[in-house]
């Protein structure tokens, strides 16, 4: 369940950025559909923190560079490696389908950065999208780096929602999906969460953290090229993370 005020602070985030100048807060009331005295209250409190302004009187109110100085040491402290992001780049450019890295937040997959392909019809997969663990490949092959008690724990609190008819419904089937895909040292995602969206994973244990690679796109697509796929996703893992490197 959302907080209803980090929701809102969220939310006035995302208007900023898709509105890209100042507004006021009659207007940001109006958008958003909040009462103007909660409105008041909300951008006054981010204004007496610095993280609004006013470019020019009256104008309007604007996100202030707090935000970038503040997420900029957030992201000091735990980078994407510039050879990570190398890696996504160039798994993209030679299958021309999207590529994800992603990690574990809570019952998700957070997907901590892309690289979408050019083409139109793509999988789109914006930084932040939160996929359910126990229903995609790329959960799974993130569930398949933790301890058999670590897994079970999310495992038991999961809930099982068929969101189309390849959606795996119970931990053991789970499980023996892991166990499979472990086996043979890669994941297929088959349109168990998106119809109609398939891709290739592999686990990426690197310097202590728990990662997933996915190439996705329509799974027509994939599914024709998969041996392709899994040996260009091979080859730039041992080109960008050298041995040693991703352990």
């Amino acid at each position: 369940m959302d907080v209803k005020q980090a929701a809102n602070v969220l939310e006035l985030l995302e208007f900023f950025a898709a509105h890209k100048r100042p507004a006021t807060l009659a207007e940001i009331s109006k958008r958003l559909g909040w009462p103007r005295s909660s409105t008041f209250n909300l951008l006054r409190t981010l204004a007496g923190r610095g993280y609004l302004y006013e470019p020019r009187a009256r104008d309007g109110f604007y996100p202030s560079p707090r935000w970038q100085l503040t997420l900029d040491c957030i992201s000091r402290a735990a980078p994407i490696p510039p050879n990570l992001h190398a890696l996504l780049e160039a798994l993209s450019l030679r299958t021309n389908e999207t590529a994800v890295l992603a990690a574990i937040s809570g019952a998700n997959a957070l997907f901590i950065d892309t690289v979408e392909a050019s083409q139109a019809v793509r999988y789109s997969a914006p930084v932040g999208k939160l996929v359910p663990l126990h229903v995609t490949a790329t959960g799974r092959a993130l569930l398949s780096q933790l301890t058999a008690v670590e897994r079970a724990d999310i495992l038991r609190k999961a809930v099982f929602e068929r969101y189309t008819p390849t959606t795996l419904m119970s931990v053991e089937a789970v499980e023996t999906e892991i166990a499979r895909s472990v086996q043979r040292g890669w994941f297929e995602s088959a349109a168990e969460f998106t119809a109609d969206l398939g891709g290739v994973v592999v686990p990426l244990p690197f310097a202590q953290r728990q990662l997933a690679l996915l190439v996705g796109g329509p799974i027509s697509r994939v599914q024709a090229r998969r041996d392709e796929l899994l040996a260009i996703m091979r080859e730039e893992i041992t080109r960008h993370l050298p041995t040693g490197d991703s352990e």
